[in-house]
């Protein structure tokens, strides 16, 4: 009989993230066989346990899905919005899974987030210790020196401590007033993107992420989403030390 964590079956089920799953059964929300759970400990046979949540019966057994997303600019990165602006979930209204998505793009960057109804891997690749590399292609307004472009491989000081990039260049000058820069981070602090080149007055026209770890956005068109293939499967749960 193979015991898991209460947490993480209802995070496999696709109800929440872990940590929000954790905080169901700290609430009293979760039930084993009808009994109410309050503890984190709690382990279950998630093949013979009935599992409630609010009293609703939970299905735990799923097929995961991996999906890449090009979230078009003007998008909340939310699955809804109670004021009824634009957000993800309007672009998966044809999926029957609960999902949700793996880190975030503010409203006007666009590019690629992933969408999964995996707990377990969205908590992984949203996790600081995992260090997930993102790529971006940034438009600005003006041009990069190259002691600039140094010194934020060094990292500068911004108001809330230092930013740095792990790889940054040029990929475009269009004039000495615009043009197109590259840049690698692993940090998910807000707007940091944004933040290192207003630091250098450069107003930001536009803001792709191109690639999230081993995943690239490619040919995904806008508004447009696909399923991961199994070589990126195999490179991303490697990265996160996943077993599939």
């Amino acid at each position: 009989m193979a015991l898991t964590r209460l947490q993480k079956v209802l995070a496999d089920a696709g109800i929440a993230s872990r940590r929000a799953s954790e905080q169901l059964i700290l609430d009293g929300r979760v039930s084993v066989d009808g009994v109410q759970i309050l503890e984190l400990g709690t382990k279950v046979d998630p093949e013979i346990s009935k599992v409630e949540v609010d009293g609703e019966s939970i299905s735990t057994k799923k097929t995961n899905v991996y999906l890449a997303f090009h979230k078009p600019a003007g998008v909340l990165s939310t699955m809804s919005d109670p004021d009824g602006r634009s957000s993800l979930g309007d672009y998966f209204k044809d999926r029957s899974e609960r999902l949700f998505h793996v880190g975030r793009l503010d409203r006007e960057s666009e590019g690629l987030i992933l969408l999964t109804n995996d707990g377990d891997l969205a908590h992984r690749a949203t996790h600081p210790s995992y260090g997930m590399v993102k790529k971006y292609l940034v438009e600005i307004e003006g041009v990069l020196t190259k002691d600039q472009l140094a010194e934020i491989s060094v990292g500068i000081q911004l108001e809330d401590g230092l930013a740095r990039a792990l790889e940054i260049k040029t990929v475009r000058e269009i004039n000495p007033k615009h043009s197109w820069v590259e840049i690698s981070i692993h940090e998910g602090r807000y707007h940091i993107v944004r933040r290192i080149f207003e630091h250098y007055e450069l107003p930001v026209l536009r803001l792709v992420r191109t690639d999230f770890g081993p995943i690239a956005l490619a040919e995904t068109g806008v508004g447009r989403y696909r399923k991961l293939n199994e070589v990126e499967l195999l490179n991303l749960f490697k990265v996160l030390k996943l077993n599939r």
